[in-house]
């Protein structure tokens, strides 16, 4: 008998290895919690140590799905933090300036109210959505001063030298539709890290004639705006051509103007030839330092509208949590499943489309759990939430958020954290100051179909301060009930996030995001 009880403890014992081992990070307590490490919330960490035996499985992997050509994977990798400033003070001073950007995104995604949904009459069958499709890199924008995600992508050529091409870097954003990036002669451009792309090295680079049906309700179905018409040319015996304009302003105040055009656009291996963008020679606003923005909303010129024939209609994404050069995740373009590492099943609730606002994905959250304890509150339930890579911070409406936070408040206060001052729109923060490690309860959110979301460990908690003496509960209030909560990107942290607009759902599925 004592033989028999010996080997089934160590059986267990092997199980509960497995398990944090597949955990990629601090040990799994269940569900419901995790023990997480604060080095690996530090901004400029690597987080790596408990990857370092996954690596070549990881890389062999990788190798694996770049010879697949049933889906092109993009790269999602964060950058090393070199412009986060290593001075306590300076460190918080950039910190709150993202944060108040982030801010000023959410807001604006409140105000936004289009003409009513327009989708493309060109519909993806069964059989495109696993014909092609593509992997390209995606990583934290954290050096190009933003806190979303960004890929680089391949703009322009044709000709035989390909002048025109270039890498070009871009905040991946399922929240618009027009894909854009700062182009030459430009009047006045904010400034870049990547040079700017020059329409005149590209062979296959061509503006859109104003008749087309892209200047018109396409565009107006995209930023609200139909485009605008002007003649150019004609000097010098040269003949005159009508060019399409665009004018795209977000809620912020930021803006984009320019020539609506096509080229040959490079994504993970994959070569997009006729792709609809916008050339602007008038931008300012909240991108950082990269050269544009990458539109996966859901009206046709969309990336995922246009390259739907080809991919689908499907993408996904896996957005890493580690901070370092040497972390990276993917944007996977097409219905593949076999480029995912999912732990485990991927699980769908119903996509919704708002007319009023139709680039969005949104989707029903009918409860949730903090460490496993239900949280009942009178806005769960009662608006579509939206799902959306380009803001940072989860909003939730007050009702919620306030159960939300003292549900957390009670489970983590438990272990006698001490309180810390709020930090910029984080209002519930602690003095984890001597501690190399702390047990977080997880939020979980239970989904229409039955479906759910538990935000991973590195999603709850947000570093204020690089000793650990200011990290918060990395959630806000919106201002009113009736607001349009929204799950961020911090919170999509080690999950793969399925968007399958023809089969109109949502999947999630916890993966290790971490490729490098």
């Amino acid at each position: 008998m004592d033989g028999r009880l010996l080997l089934l403890l160590h059986v267990l014992a092997l199980l509960l290895l497995a398990v944090v081992v597949a955990a990629g990070g601090g040990a799994v307590v269940g569900r419901d919690s995790a023990v997480l490490q604060l080095r690996e919330l530090q901004w400029g960490s690597s987080g790596q140590a408990s990857h370092v035996m996954l690596g070549e499985h990881k890389k062999a992997a990788a190798a694996a799905r770049t010879r697949t050509r049933s889906t092109t994977v993009l790269e999602l990798k964060h950058h090393s933090l070199t412009a986060i400033p290593d001075h306590p003070a300076a460190q918080e001073t950039y910190l709150r300036r993202l944060l108040a950007a982030d801010e000023a995104r959410a807001n604006s995604l409140q105000l936004r109210n289009k003409a009513a949904f327009t989708q493309s009459g060109k519909k993806a069958t069964a059989a495109t959505a696993a014909a092609a499709g593509a992997e390209v890199p995606l990583t934290s924008g954290i050096r190009f001063q933003t806190l979303n995600y960004v890929t680089t992508i391949a703009l322009g050529g044709g000709g035989s030298s390909r002048a025109g091409a270039g890498n070009l870097t871009v905040i991946v954003d399922t929240g618009s539709d027009l894909t854009w990036v700062q182009c030459k002669p430009c009047s006045v451009c904010y400034a870049q890290r990547d040079p700017l792309f020059d329409p005149s090295g590209s062979a296959s680079y061509a503006a859109v004639p104003c008749n087309a049906s892209a200047c018109e309700a396409s565009l107006k179905a995209a930023t609200g705006v139909p485009g605008s018409c002007a003649t150019v040319g004609g000097g010098g015996g040269g003949g005159k051509s009508e060019r399409c304009y665009y004018s795209l302003a977000y809620g912020d105040g930021s803006f984009s103007r320019g020539v609506l055009a096509t080229d040959t656009v490079a994504l993970g291996g994959a070569s997009v030839d006729g792709f609809v963008f916008g050339c602007g020679l008038s931008n300012r606003g909240l991108f950082g330092g990269t050269a544009g923005l990458m539109g996966l909303g859901r009206t046709e010129l969309s990336l995922v509208s246009q390259t739907a024939p080809r991919f689908g209609g499907v993408f996904s994404y896996c957005l890493p949590a580690a901070t370092s050069g040497d972390a990276a995740g993917s944007l996977s373009l097409g219905g593949d499943t076999s480029s995912y590492r999912n732990a485990t099943p991927v699980s769908y609730t119903r996509m919704i489309a708002d007319p009023a606002q139709p680039p969005f994905y949104f989707m029903n959250v009918t409860g949730a759990s903090v460490g496993g304890a239900a949280v009942a509150a009178a806005g769960l339930g009662a608006a579509n939430v939206l799902l959306d890579s380009g803001t940072v911070i989860t909003r939730l409406a007050p009702s919620v958020y306030r159960a939300v936070r003292a549900e957390f408040a009670r489970q983590f206060g438990a272990e006698r954290y001490p309180a810390a001052p709020p930090f910029s729109l984080l209002d519930a923060c602690y003095n984890l100051t001597g501690h190399d490690e702390v047990k977080v309860p997880l939020l979980t959110l239970r989904l229409e179909g039955g479906a759910d979301m538990t935000v991973d460990a590195a999603g709850m908690l947000f570093m204020a301060r690089k000793d650990g003496s200011q990290v918060c509960l990395a959630m806000a209030s919106l201002s009113f009930e009736d607001q349009t909560p929204i799950i961020g990107n911090y919170q999509q942290k080690n999950k793969r996030v399925v968007y399958d607009t023809v089969g109109s759902r949502l999947g999630f599925a916890d993966e290790d995001c971490s490729y490098a």
